[in-house]
């Protein structure tokens, strides 16, 4: 098996979870065939591959690993270590969703939409919500130590590309659905990404009583939430800790592990809204949610737009293996004269292209 250079990769995409994993490697334009060297003292082995011009090194969990803070911070530190020139990084997946449907305007919070980690008002992209002291009186039962503001913030070129397609309000799903619609119907180790549809999207009231919320049109199936983002190991299935948490720093969604990888690595967060953090927590919507947050990342990458050099084009993707919706790239063979002709590198290797 050849052995890959890990100086050649820029991009770090950490996706924690098994099916958060596969959902990324269906997004990958193209698989890099080989490995990286390992030794004494590594613990994780990942995948290689390159998407919308980037070579992009896929981290996650080993089978069976415990996920939280602590975890994500060791995985987090060993990427880093191993690739040298990393410019930034993403931790992809699902999480659970805060709808606030008293707030003006509503904040209609669904399963499947995509929540997109950024600064709003005093509260930071993440809020460490474990890392606080309980206290008593009036005020909120938990304070957070340093006001929550002791990560690193996404590297800038992350979120430029968040505003770009945040710009386009109302119309960001138009700039990932397409690459979630190439994936949905792929498998994985249960079944599809497929939708599993609005009328199994039940939100529960502190009451215990499913609250009546209006059909969405298939136009606006999806939608994209920005702001603060509660990271801990205290996993949430309580209706009132839930909202408790939500509306003391205005979180729109719980998850865990971005508090851990942000101490090593400044990523952009984005997950897919798997769950409401009640007792009716479960699996069912992971692939879909999953699919979509991974849909979100691609479209982040396809903004920062690079042109891969001769060096990394071959040495990273020489054994790549296209993915079955890109085509491979066509190489012209043949004698040309009396026309002005480029020579150029795509991911796949050397190309030249004929201007008739």
């Amino acid at each position: 098996m050849p052995e890959l250079n890990p100086s050649l990769y820029t991009v770090a995409w950490i996706a924690p979870l098994e099916i958060e994993a596969q959902a990324a490697l269906h997004m990958f334009d193209h698989i890099h065939d080989g490995s990286f060297h390992t030794g004494q003292g590594d613990d994780y082995l990942f995948h290689a591959g390159d998407v919308c011009g980037h070579n992009v090194v896929l981290a996650t969990f080993p089978a069976g690993q415990e996920y939280g803070t602590g975890s994500a911070a060791a995985l987090a530190s060993q990427v880093k270590k191993h690739f040298p020139h990393l410019w930034f990084g993403l931790l992809v997946g699902v999480a659970t969703g805060l709808p606030h449907l008293s707030r003006s305007p509503p904040r209609d919070i669904r399963l499947g939409d995509v929540l997109v980690a950024l600064p709003e008002g005093e509260s930071p992209a993440v809020v460490p919500y474990d890392l606080g002291k309980e206290v008593g009186g009036a005020g909120p039962g938990l304070q957070l130590l340093r006001a929550g503001h002791m990560l690193g913030s996404t590297e800038p070129i992350v979120r430029a590309a968040i505003g770009k397609i945040k710009a386009d309000h109302g119309k960001e799903a138009e700039k990932f659905l397409p690459y979630y619609e190439s994936v949905k119907e792929k498998g994985h180790a249960t079944g599809t990404f497929v939708d599993p549809g609005q009328g199994m999207d039940v939100l529960y009231g502190a009451d215990g009583r499913p609250i009546q919320r209006e059909w969405r049109p298939d136009s606006g199936r999806t939608r994209v939430w920005y702001g603060s983002i509660g990271s801990g190991d205290k996993r949430v299935r309580n209706v009132r800790k839930r909202d408790e948490l939500r509306d003391m720093y205005g979180l729109i969604g719980l998850e865990e592990e971005a508090a851990g990888t942000m101490h090593h690595i400044r990523v952009g967060v984005i997950r897919g809204v798997s769950n409401y953090g009640d007792e009716r927590k479960n699996k069912e919507w992971q692939p879909y949610a999953a699919a979509m947050a991974a849909a979100y990342a691609k479209a982040i990458l396809r903004e920062i737009f690079v042109v891969p050099s001769k060096t990394s084009a071959m040495a990273a993707t020489a054994n790549s293996q296209h993915s079955p919706q890109e085509p491979a790239p066509f190489v012209f063979n043949g004698p040309i004269s009396g026309r002005n002709v480029q020579m150029g590198w795509t991911l796949a290797g050397p190309a030249t292209f004929n201007f008739n």
